[in-house]
């Protein structure tokens, strides 16, 4: 009989299973996401900024040409400089026109192949396929990521995120050949759009940081001579060459035996630092345009101080962790406390951040992906988390998208050492994640019917937080549209009374008014709309819209001279507008024939 060769074809059967193993994690990821979102395909658009970016932007009707394009890169329309997001938008317009279906399809499917290459990333970087998967799995479907999914506006936020996974998985090809120019260059490029999507990814190199730790061992003064004294390399069974995270443990500990942990980190961390300083340069880039696209969105110090703003930053990022292990409550906007937020509150958030990240310190080299999770999670948060403030809200469960990534890495890695010491720990590991990924899937499904349209989600608003005007103010602006005015004025005159000044809410409550005197034929409501348009005035005098509805108003009470004079004073301002020419020669007509 003949011996067979040393080649033989049975080692390629783990290969095979392996793979076989990877496609199936990676159907499955595509049906769950596919299961919660689905419905989302039957939604419209919302009255929060979907207005702006897609359905009330006439700059959209310009399609993929070369004006659209050039508009694109020349905007900060929305308060940011993100020609990646209209670039989609146009796309999206090319093929759709202003169908919501259409622009919920592509946000959909931006996610699932976000989530299927953050599988297959953190797959090849730690040799670890289940770990990996629940991670992605978490991801998926979190009921938090349902209004980055969901919310058309958020389109920037799912393009950074793929834009954030495609760096990651070109950042490890770099590591494996790190003097490739065109590897390198590769990861500059996939940074540089996805801060062209939304330039919160600044916080990107300082993420590739935490990587080089852990699982990539970068930090290890011998990673060079790996083969000669640790195999941090060690071939998977699906027969490629992955990092293994045991082997980076062992490397960091052989390292700070002979030369000790800071000595040690401190010789690698500088080459590292170099390293990325060109990544380092095009988010400080970011940063030098984001004063000019921010425009007039950015709160003032005088309005919200910063002893505010740390509190309020204190607070979230304590409520950040709690909605993502009990993701309950959840509403599109929470009003900020400004300078009412307790001080035992952010005392005691403070507290606890300091406590998790010392036992995170403490067991640094025994559990790196404690400390890399943990620190991906605050280091993400930091261009979020409200000391540049943008809007006066508190949180908002679209800035979680990207840090609990980090969050699922500390927490999944650690379940295993957790029940060490289990005799069926592999079977009380794979019942808790099945569990949580089917209670995570009801969960989620359940928060995207609250986005069927804008009643229900400002309504569930209003039921999730308490003092929030916002929620009023556009629960109101629906019921308006839908003319429903005695309901809308309900909600104007609440969010008047959470926030006195708010034009918005004043403007509001006079249409509802003059829709409700133009209804019943009641001069009352007139009356009380041209007080509150006079309030809107005196708050922002600059509203040439506000001006033509005051104008409007004093029309129906035969007030003529007046309301041509607020006419006027509107055209002054918008000099294009026709509606209000229109208005005026009506108005100018109408006194005429009042004084024959």
């Amino acid at each position: 009989m003949s011996r067979k060769p040393k080649n033989s074809e049975i080692p390629s059967e783990p290969r095979r299973s392996q793979l076989h193993r990877g496609l199936a994690v990676c159907g499955f990821l595509l049906l769950a996401v596919w299961l919660v979102f689905r419905p989302t395909l039957d939604y419209g658009f919302v009255n929060f900024d979907d207005d702006v970016y897609v359905y009330n932007n006439p700059e959209l009707s310009q399609g993929l040409s070369i004006q659209g394009i050039r508009w694109a890169f020349t905007t900060n329309r929305g308060g940011q400089w993100a020609p990646m997001t209209w670039l989609s938008y146009l796309t999206d317009y090319q093929i759709y026109g202003l169908k919501p279906w259409g622009y919920h399809l592509t946000n959909l499917l931006l996610h699932a192949a976000t989530t299927v290459l953050l599988f297959l990333v953190l797959w090849r970087m730690t040799g670890e396929i289940w770990p990996s998967a629940f991670v992605a799995a978490v991801f998926a479907i979190h009921p938090l990521q349902v209004e980055s999914v969901v919310w058309v506006t958020e389109r920037k936020g799912l393009l950074s995120g793929l834009f954030f996974v495609l760096t990651l998985g070109a950042y490890l090809c770099y590591v494996r050949r790190p003097f490739s120019i065109g590897r390198y260059a590769a990861v500059a490029v996939f940074f540089a759009l996805g801060l062209m999507a939304k330039p919160t990814l600044v916080a990107l190199p300082f993420v590739l940081l935490l990587l080089d730790y852990w699982p990539l061992g970068r930090i290890s003064h011998n990673v060079g001579q790996a083969a000669d004294r640790v195999p941090l390399l060690r071939r998977s069974s699906a027969g490629r060459d992955s990092l293994s995270g045991t082997a980076c443990k062992q490397a960091v500990a052989h390292s700070s035996e002979e030369r000790g942990p800071g000595r040690m980190i401190v010789g690698r961390l500088r080459p590292l630092l170099v390293e990325k300083s060109p990544l380092l340069l095009i988010a400080a880039g970011s940063c030098a345009i984001a004063p000019w696209a921010q425009g007039t969105a950015v709160i003032s110090l005088e309005k919200l101080p910063m002893d505010a703003r740390v509190s309020n930053a204190l607070a979230s990022s304590v409520a950040y962790l709690g909605k993502f292990f009990w993701p309950m409550d959840l509403a599109v906007f929470y009003p900020h406390p400004l300078s009412a937020l307790p001080v035992w509150k952010s005392a005691a958030a403070l507290l606890v951040l300091l406590v998790i990240t010392a036992a995170v310190l403490i067991r640094w080299r025994r559990s790196p992906y404690l400390f890399v999770g943990w620190f991906w999670y605050l280091g993400m948060l930091v261009p979020v988390i409200g000391v540049v403030q943008i809007g006066l809200h508190a949180m908002a469960d679209r800035y979680m998208y990207l840090p609990q990534i980090g969050l699922s890495i500390a927490v999944t890695w650690a379940a295993p050492y957790v029940v060490r010491s289990w005799s069926y720990r592999v079977w009380a590991c794979g019942a808790a994640a099945s569990l949580a990924i089917v209670a995570l899937i009801v969960c989620a499904s359940q928060q995207t019917t609250h986005w069927r349209d804008s009643e229900a989600l400002w309504t569930r608003a209003i039921a999730c937080t308490s003092q929030n005007n916002r929620a009023h103010s556009n629960l109101g602006g629906e019921l308006f549209k839908q003319k429903r005015f005695p309901e809308a004025i309900e909600h104007f005159k609440a969010a008047l009374e959470i926030e006195p000044e708010d034009t918005v809410s004043h403007c509001g409550l006079g249409d509802a008014l003059l829709g409700l005197a133009r209804e019943t034929k009641a001069v009352e409501p007139c009356e009380e709309a041209v007080a509150h348009y006079t309030e809107a005035l005196r708050i922002e005098p600059g509203r040439a819209d506000v001006r033509s509805n005051l104008g409007n108003a004093l029309v129906a009470l035969r007030r003529f001279d007046e309301a041509i004079a607020q006419y006027e004073a509107a055209l002054k301002i918008e000099p294009d507008r026709t509606d209000i020419r229109h208005n005026l020669d009506v108005a100018r007509s109408l006194r005429e024939k009042a004084k024959q």
